[in-house]
């Protein structure tokens, strides 16, 4: 499911409704593998899932939450929850090309170039 998303520089922050389908899931789950890009330039992350409500969210994310997608999940009368994604494996690949070389962190950490 497409979702919003804003990124603090170590964590990804996403919002749906707490009741639909990728809302259940995100919390019972507690993983997260948001693909960004199109299918020639792909970012695949692979993350540990928090779940916060709208109570809960820190302010600071919320806000830059807010600010990159021009809507607050905070306001509005179905329940929306926050999600917080923390990655533990990226891949990047530009083309066929690259895919050899596309693990750029596995277990949280950065591999080298």
């Amino acid at each position: 499911m497409a979702l919003w998303f804003a990124r603090d520089g170590e964590s990804f922050w996403l919002s749906t409704r707490a009741a639909n389908p990728t809302g259940r899931d995100l919390r019972h789950g507690r993983r997260a593998r948001p693909a960004l890009g199109d299918t020639r330039d792909v970012v695949l992350v692979d993350g540990d899932v928090e779940t916060y409500d709208a109570g809960q969210v820190p302010a600071a994310a919320a806000e830059a939450f807010t600010d990159r997608t021009g809507w607050d999940p905070r306001r509005e009368s179905a329940a929306y929850a926050f999600f917080r994604a923390r990655p533990r494996a990226v891949q990047a690949w530009h083309g066929v090309h690259e895919l050899p070389g596309r693990h750029v962190m596995r277990d949280g950490v950065w591999t080298s170039p």
